[in-house]
């Protein structure tokens, strides 16, 4: 019996275990490693036995180095543009599609398919409509009567706002399904009644939409600039980080100087560095989320 007891006692930590052992040699490690070789110059081909301690030296030179900086206000940049209008084209949807509209199944398969596509199927049809000389979008406005339509991905100033374009319609749909989720426990006894009060559909989004979908919308809130710091898939088919470093952000020049120049060191403490923005940003967040709970 006892034998018997030990064998049931042993079934739930057996199933956990293949997930815990992924966690363990995929994530863990990893990110312990990569705290120990912040602080050496590690380096692909030299390997350990080769790597000298350098202290902060690594974290000194990140600040000083030019394409960090750039790279970083790329991210800012990429963030602050993308997420308000990701969120605010996303709610806008949501309520359009939690009605009955036309083709609803349709329109909601149509608006996540970006989402669950290949990164790099998504970027190759962009980088063909947004080729210059040949592009679709490009002979639209050539059919406007714009004679010199933008460069795009060639262009410096056009780079990084056609990756920015990229990343709002790869977002959108995620985002749009989210807020379809939150809007299902929203009672429509609110809105009925506001309706009989004479509110009209503007006032029914502001005042009851919006508020209602407050912890939905901080959620993605999170969850976006998360993302937005982790963007690489589309900047490295589509641009390489170019026009010079116009579109390079922080996870992409973490990429480079790792796998390219071959300076885990340096790379492994931007990439640290990059934790703690995320870690602070959602700190703060969360802060004022709580704060703001407290004074309803």
């Amino acid at each position: 019996m006892k034998t018997k007891k030990k064998k049931l006692d042993l079934a739930p930590y057996l199933f956990i275990a293949p997930n815990f052992i992924g966690f363990l040699v995929f994530i863990l490690i990893p990110v312990l490693v990569s705290f120990v070789v912040a602080f050496t110059d590690f380096n692909i081909f030299q390997g350990f036995a080769n790597s000298k301690f350098v202290g902060l030296d690594n974290f000194i030179k990140m600040f000083s180095d030019e394409w960090f900086w750039a790279a970083l206000k790329n991210n800012l940049i990429y963030t602050v543009v993308t997420i308000p209008i990701i969120l605010g084209f996303s709610i806008v949807l949501a309520t359009i599609l939690n009605d009955k509209v036309y083709c609803r199944t349709a329109i909601r398969v149509m608006i996540f398919i970006p989402y669950i596509a290949s990164v790099v199927a998504i970027s190759v049809i962009w980088m063909l409509i947004l080729n210059p000389s040949q592009g679709i979008l490009n002979n639209f406005l050539r059919n406007l009567g714009i004679a010199n339509p933008p460069g795009w991905l060639g262009d410096p100033k056009w780079a990084l706002p056609a990756v920015i374009i990229v990343g709002i319609w790869m977002g959108l749909g995620y985002n749009t399904i989210i807020y379809m989720s939150g809007l299902q426990s929203v009672s429509k006894s609110l809105y009925e009644a506001a309706e009989i009060d004479g509110a009209s559909s503007v006032q029914l989004f502001r005042f009851i939409t919006v508020p209602m979908l407050r912890n939905t919308t901080f959620f993605l809130l999170i969850t976006n600039i998360i993302g937005s710091f982790q963007v690489f898939g589309q900047i490295n088919i589509m641009t390489g980080g170019g026009p010079g470093n116009s579109t390079t952000v922080l996870a992409h020049y973490i990429y480079l100087a790792g796998f390219r120049y071959h300076k885990m060191g340096y790379a492994s403490s931007m990439a640290w560095f990059l934790l703690l923005i995320i870690f602070l940003v959602t700190l703060f967040q969360w802060k004022v989320q709580r704060r703001y709970e407290e004074d309803m």
